[in-house]
């Protein structure tokens, strides 16, 4: 579990092809601190496991599904990530509940200087955007986010100088992918719904007052 506070900025050190998937090894400093092997991470928004470690490296392996749904394939040496190490329970929950289970990915349609803040418009999946409300949370590569606007398939997201001189967003561009997690609450509610038997009809709410 995460919160979408990056700790730092990482950098692909190099990539290994295997049978199913890639070992991918990253350059760090701060979230090496206490980290392990086994231990979770998330990798531009994707909870990873370390595989092995040194003093300034941690290396994962990504296979299946998560290369075919995230934005792992496109890595290779030089690339910035985010990264944040697994919540503890003493932890501050500084941005929102996060497993660090993308979704899908989605386009970034541009991002736009707007004094000292920016802003930026995602073309989101049908799939996804109804679990999207605006002033919402959202996770894009790992970063916790607060959806400001939304038209149609279109989300826009507002972000200060803070989090965009801090994050990979300081390198994103119009056509760029990014990785994507809605609040997982919208898919309990809907997964609950989904599977309640209910005898609802629409002469029960005209009764009710709808």
């Amino acid at each position: 579990m995460f919160t979408g506070i990056i700790e730092e900025l990482g950098q692909v050190a190099y990539t290994k092809r295997l049978s199913d998937g890639l070992e991918i090894t990253i350059s760090a400093s701060k979230v090496l601190e206490e980290l392990a092997t086994s231990d979770s991470i998330a990798v531009d928004g994707t909870c990873q496991t370390v595989v092995s470690l040194s003093d300034k490296t941690f290396s994962f392996q990504a296979v299946g599904e998560t290369i075919h749904k995230t934005t792992l394939a496109q890595f290779s040496p030089n690339r910035k990530v985010n990264l944040e190490r697994a919540l503890t329970l003493k932890s501050r929950l500084g941005g929102h509940l996060i497993q660090g289970h993308i979704n899908e990915t989605a386009k970034i349609l541009k991002v736009t200087p707007r004094g000292e803040n920016y802003y930026m418009e995602i073309d989101l999946p049908p799939s996804l955007i109804k679990y999207c409300i605006t002033e919402g949370s959202i996770a894009i590569d790992g970063i916790s986010l607060t959806i400001a606007k939304m038209d149609y398939l279109k989300i826009g997201i507002s972000i200060i100088p803070h989090t965009f001189r801090n994050t990979t967003l300081q390198y994103k561009k119009t056509g760029n992918s990014v990785n994507i997690e809605v609040d997982m609450i919208g898919k309990y509610v809907e997964s609950i719904l989904l599977h309640q038997k209910t005898d609802m009809s629409i002469e029960k709410l005209k009764n009710w007052g709808y």
